[in-house]
């Protein structure tokens, strides 16, 4: 629909749009929490929260950056579907304060008290849900409803985190519930935007076999891949488990095969989401076979798969082509995308890595590094796009890296 696209006001361009600060401040959080992340894990640094090390890595991860994320993309994908003008101005920067309160809680809850940094931390998610859920009544577009449901089990696993971590001393089925939750959504969403994008680009590019689109086979898939991950949450060393989790990464290789993936290597800005989306069945597999063959894989290769690859790569490839293309950029990765998609692939396959050999911390500490790069890279290269008004009409911008080199040839 020709809709406008923003009301009037006084207020920033960084607040016109929702990806605009959740993206920038979501990248700019999680590449430098994962380096505050390692003196944390090796004791040489301490936080004043009442989470152990590792769950304040997880959930901060998952609960933080994940949820800023999402939230950017909620906000800018519903105008689209309903019509409607997004969330921007005062409204906006409501949810952005929430986000940053939760994250600011949990970082002191040893100050506050793990009910208080609850409280504050969970206001956030469900602010967002309902935001989300008035958009789309209003707009009457009750076919996007069912993004909800995995938005509200990623409020419900985070609050969960809070109590487990409170009343356990660790969180366990709640971490699992968050990460399925997120991987659920990259199962829906991705299953939609995935080949529809690539088939733009090959009816343009490169015409022949083009993607299947999204049909009952999806619909099978999802729904015992959503089955799967709810039995991984809950028994996941369960030899059952394993096997509904290893033929549900077999329906989404499948799944991931009927897309054309393979026809899109010259465009690394579509090839991307392709590769984001495989580590899905890789993770599946992986948790599978660590309940089947727990001696052979260890119960964080897939946890890792995941997070660093499925969740890491699907929305760092989202983030770079919803701010190339609602910034009037072409898409085109360009030197800086190719370079921030290089880092967060180097990062996922160095982290399984780690995972089957922790001896050597090498690869822990590329991972990160990587980790670090392709996020903080992302805010360097494609927050001043966040911060500015969307270019006009003729106007042009080569990127940073391009223009850096060429400042240095001249």
């Amino acid at each position: 629909m020709a809709i406008p696209r923003t009301r009037p006001g006084n207020y920033p361009a960084v607040l016109s749009y929702g990806f605009r600060p959740f993206f920038l401040l979501g990248a700019a959080f999680s590449g430098i929490s994962i380096l505050f992340w390692l003196p944390l894990f090796y004791g040489s640094l301490d936080t004043a929260s009442l989470f152990a090390p590792v769950d304040w890595h997880i959930h901060e991860m998952l609960f933080g950056y994940v949820a800023a994320i999402v939230t950017g993309f909620l906000l800018t994908a519903i105008p689209n579907w309903t019509g409607r003008l997004p969330v921007q101005g005062a409204p906006l920067l409501v949810l952005v304060l929430l986000w940053v309160a939760g994250r600011v809680a949990v970082f002191f809850s040893a100050q506050i008290g793990w009910a208080a940094a609850a409280a504050i931390d969970s206001a956030f998610l469900l602010a967002v849900a309902a935001a989300a859920a008035v958009e789309i009544v209003a707009g009457r577009n009750w076919r996007n409803l069912k993004v909800l449901a995995p938005v509200t089990v990623l409020f419900a696993a985070n609050l969960m985190f809070h109590i487990e971590a409170h009343f356990n001393g660790l969180s366990d089925i709640s971490r699992r519930l968050g990460i399925g939750a997120a991987i659920l959504l990259i199962m829906i969403i991705g299953g939609r935007i995935i080949p529809s994008f690539t088939r733009n680009w090959l009816v343009r590019e490169n015409p022949g076999r083009l993607p299947i689109p999204f049909g009952r086979f999806d619909a099978v898939a999802i729904v015992l891949s959503a089955l799967a991950l709810a039995a991984w949450c809950a028994f996941p060393e369960r030899g059952d488990t394993g096997a509904v989790l290893v033929a549900a990464a077999a329906l989404n290789v499948i799944r991931l095969g009927r897309w054309a993936g393979d026809r899109t290597w010259r465009d690394p800005l579509v090839l991307i989401l392709h590769l984001a989306f495989a580590f899905v069945p890789v993770g599946l597999l992986l948790a599978g076979l660590a309940a089947l063959l727990p001696q052979a894989v260890p119960a964080a290769a897939g946890l890792h798969a995941f997070g660093v690859g499925a969740i890491g790569c699907m929305t760092l490839a989202v983030m770079v082509r919803a701010t190339l293309g609602h910034t009037g950029r072409d898409l085109r990765a360009g030197l800086d995308g190719c370079v921030v998609f290089a880092a967060i692939l180097l990062a996922a396959v160095l982290r399984l890595c780690a995972v089957f050999h922790p001896g050597e911390t090498f690869l822990l500490h590329g991972s990160a590094a990587a980790w670090a790069a392709a996020f903080i890279g992302y805010s360097v290269f494609y927050g001043r796009m966040a911060m500015r008004p969307r270019l006009r009409a003729g106007e042009r911008d080569d990127g940073v890296l391009v223009r850096l080199f060429s400042f240095h040839r001249a």
